[in-house]
Protein backbone atom coordinates (compact mmCIF):
# COMPACT_ATOMS: atom_id res chain seq x y z
CA UNK A 1 0.00 0.00 0.00
CA UNK A 2 1.51 3.35 -1.06
CA UNK A 3 0.50 6.50 0.77
CA UNK A 4 1.76 10.04 1.18
CA UNK A 5 2.22 10.87 4.84
CA UNK A 6 1.81 14.52 5.85
CA UNK A 7 3.15 14.97 9.34
CA UNK A 8 4.65 17.43 11.80
CA UNK A 9 6.75 16.35 14.76
CA UNK A 10 7.32 18.32 17.96
CA UNK A 11 9.34 17.91 21.13
CA UNK A 12 6.94 17.76 24.05
CA UNK A 13 7.33 20.53 26.62
CA UNK A 14 5.02 18.95 29.19
CA UNK A 15 2.60 16.09 29.65
CA UNK A 16 -0.92 17.39 29.01
CA UNK A 17 -3.61 16.62 31.56
CA UNK A 18 -5.25 13.27 30.94
CA UNK A 19 -2.62 11.95 28.51
CA UNK A 20 -1.98 8.76 30.45
CA UNK A 21 -5.72 8.06 30.60
CA UNK A 22 -5.82 7.92 26.78
CA UNK A 23 -5.72 4.82 24.64
CA UNK A 24 -2.16 3.69 23.88
CA UNK A 25 -0.19 0.92 22.21
CA UNK A 26 3.30 -0.40 22.77
CA UNK A 27 5.37 -0.07 19.60
CA UNK A 28 8.57 -1.92 18.82
CA UNK A 29 10.37 -0.68 15.72
CA UNK A 30 13.32 -2.42 14.15
CA UNK A 31 15.14 -0.48 11.42
CA UNK A 32 17.23 -2.31 8.86
CA UNK A 33 19.94 -2.57 7.75
CA UNK A 34 21.79 -2.13 11.02
CA UNK A 35 24.86 -0.77 9.22
CA UNK A 36 23.01 2.18 7.62
CA UNK A 37 23.34 5.48 9.56
CA UNK A 38 19.68 6.37 8.79
CA UNK A 39 17.76 3.26 7.75
CA UNK A 40 14.33 3.91 6.25
CA UNK A 41 13.09 0.32 6.18
CA UNK A 42 11.23 -0.61 9.35
CA UNK A 43 9.44 -3.62 10.73
CA UNK A 44 6.95 -2.74 13.45
CA UNK A 45 4.98 -4.45 16.17
CA UNK A 46 2.13 -2.12 17.15
CA UNK A 47 0.03 -3.75 19.82
CA UNK A 48 -0.98 -7.04 18.19
CA UNK A 49 -0.48 -5.82 14.58
CA UNK A 50 2.64 -6.19 12.46
CA UNK A 51 3.90 -4.33 9.39
CA UNK A 52 6.91 -3.48 7.28
CA UNK A 53 7.24 0.11 6.03
CA UNK A 54 9.69 1.96 3.82
CA UNK A 55 9.60 5.77 3.91
CA UNK A 56 11.23 8.33 1.65
CA UNK A 57 10.79 12.09 1.35
CA UNK A 58 8.58 13.33 -1.49
CA UNK A 59 10.85 16.38 -1.83
CA UNK A 60 14.52 16.35 -0.92
CA UNK A 61 15.08 18.14 2.38
CA UNK A 62 11.41 18.09 3.52
CA UNK A 63 10.63 15.42 6.10
CA UNK A 64 7.02 16.58 6.50
CA UNK A 65 5.89 14.82 3.30
CA UNK A 66 6.95 11.22 2.74
CA UNK A 67 5.93 8.34 0.56
CA UNK A 68 5.13 5.36 2.71
CA UNK A 69 5.08 1.80 1.35
CA UNK A 70 3.50 -0.50 3.94
CA UNK A 71 2.99 -4.26 3.91
CA UNK A 72 0.90 -5.93 6.59
CA UNK A 73 2.73 -8.87 8.17
CA UNK A 74 1.62 -11.92 10.10
CA UNK A 75 3.04 -12.66 13.54
CA UNK A 76 5.16 -15.43 11.99
CA UNK A 77 6.52 -13.12 9.27
CA UNK A 78 7.39 -10.46 11.86
CA UNK A 79 9.17 -13.00 14.07
CA UNK A 80 11.17 -14.23 11.06
CA UNK A 81 12.14 -10.70 9.93
CA UNK A 82 12.95 -9.76 13.53
CA UNK A 83 15.97 -12.09 13.28
CA UNK A 84 17.59 -9.78 10.71
CA UNK A 85 20.19 -7.54 12.37
CA UNK A 86 18.71 -4.12 12.89
CA UNK A 87 18.52 -1.21 15.30
CA UNK A 88 15.48 -1.05 17.54
CA UNK A 89 13.49 1.37 19.62
CA UNK A 90 10.55 0.80 21.98
CA UNK A 91 7.89 3.34 22.88
CA UNK A 92 4.32 3.75 24.03
CA UNK A 93 2.12 5.73 21.66
CA UNK A 94 -0.72 7.63 23.33
CA UNK A 95 -3.61 8.93 21.20
CA UNK A 96 -4.62 12.35 22.53
CA UNK A 97 -7.38 14.63 21.23
CA UNK A 98 -6.17 18.20 20.77
CA UNK A 99 -8.88 20.54 19.49
CA UNK A 100 -10.43 17.79 17.38
CA UNK A 101 -7.09 16.63 15.94
CA UNK A 102 -5.41 13.44 17.08
CA UNK A 103 -1.97 13.94 18.58
CA UNK A 104 0.25 10.89 18.82
CA UNK A 105 2.52 11.13 21.84
CA UNK A 106 5.51 8.81 21.60
CA UNK A 107 6.84 8.11 25.09
CA UNK A 108 10.17 6.40 24.61
CA UNK A 109 11.29 3.54 26.84
CA UNK A 110 14.52 1.80 27.73
CA UNK A 111 17.65 3.72 26.60
CA UNK A 112 15.62 6.74 25.38
CA UNK A 113 13.48 7.04 28.52
CA UNK A 114 12.64 10.70 29.13
CA UNK A 115 12.20 11.58 25.45
CA UNK A 116 8.68 12.43 24.34
CA UNK A 117 7.75 13.41 20.78
CA UNK A 118 4.36 14.50 19.48
CA UNK A 119 3.21 13.79 15.91
CA UNK A 120 0.26 15.28 14.06
CA UNK A 121 -0.82 13.79 10.74
CA UNK A 122 -2.79 15.68 8.11
CA UNK A 123 -4.81 14.87 5.01
CA UNK A 124 -4.19 18.24 3.31
CA UNK A 125 -0.90 20.08 2.74
CA UNK A 126 -2.56 23.42 3.63
CA UNK A 127 -3.66 22.03 7.02
CA UNK A 128 -0.11 20.86 7.72
CA UNK A 129 1.39 24.17 6.65
CA UNK A 130 -1.09 26.25 8.69
CA UNK A 131 -0.94 24.14 11.86
CA UNK A 132 0.04 26.06 14.97
CA UNK A 133 2.21 24.38 17.55
CA UNK A 134 0.20 23.51 20.71
CA UNK A 135 1.20 24.94 24.11
CA UNK A 136 2.28 21.49 25.37
CA UNK A 137 4.99 21.39 22.68
CA UNK A 138 8.44 22.92 22.92
CA UNK A 139 9.70 23.01 19.33
CA UNK A 140 8.91 21.87 15.80
CA UNK A 141 11.54 19.22 14.99
CA UNK A 142 9.96 17.88 11.80
CA UNK A 143 13.05 18.74 9.75
CA UNK A 144 15.57 17.56 12.35
CA UNK A 145 16.94 14.24 11.13
CA UNK A 146 18.07 13.43 14.67
CA UNK A 147 14.43 12.82 15.67
CA UNK A 148 13.52 10.52 12.76
CA UNK A 149 12.79 6.98 13.88
CA UNK A 150 15.61 5.59 11.77
CA UNK A 151 18.05 7.93 13.52
CA UNK A 152 16.75 7.39 17.07
CA UNK A 153 16.84 3.60 16.88
CA UNK A 154 19.74 2.06 18.72
CA UNK A 155 20.55 5.34 20.50
CA UNK A 156 20.72 6.23 24.19
CA UNK A 157 19.33 9.41 25.73
CA UNK A 158 22.91 10.58 26.33
CA UNK A 159 23.61 10.23 22.57
CA UNK A 160 20.94 12.80 21.70
CA UNK A 161 21.56 15.09 24.67
CA UNK A 162 23.54 17.67 22.63
CA UNK A 163 20.60 18.25 20.25
CA UNK A 164 18.10 18.24 23.13
CA UNK A 165 20.15 20.95 24.86
CA UNK A 166 19.87 23.07 21.71
CA UNK A 167 16.10 23.17 22.36
CA UNK A 168 16.45 23.42 26.17
CA UNK A 169 14.50 20.15 26.42
CA UNK A 170 13.84 18.83 29.90
CA UNK A 171 13.53 15.08 30.41
CA UNK A 172 9.86 14.12 30.88
CA UNK A 173 8.42 11.40 33.13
Amino acid sequence: MLEIELEKTFLAKEVPKGLFDCQFKEIIDIYIPESHPHPNLRIRKKGDKFEMTKKSPVKEGDSSEQTEHTIILTDEEFKTLQKVKGKSVRKYRYYYNHKGIQAEFDVFKDDLKGLMLVDFEFTEVADKNNFEMPDFCLADVTQEDAFAGGMLCGKKYSDILPILKKYKYKKLK
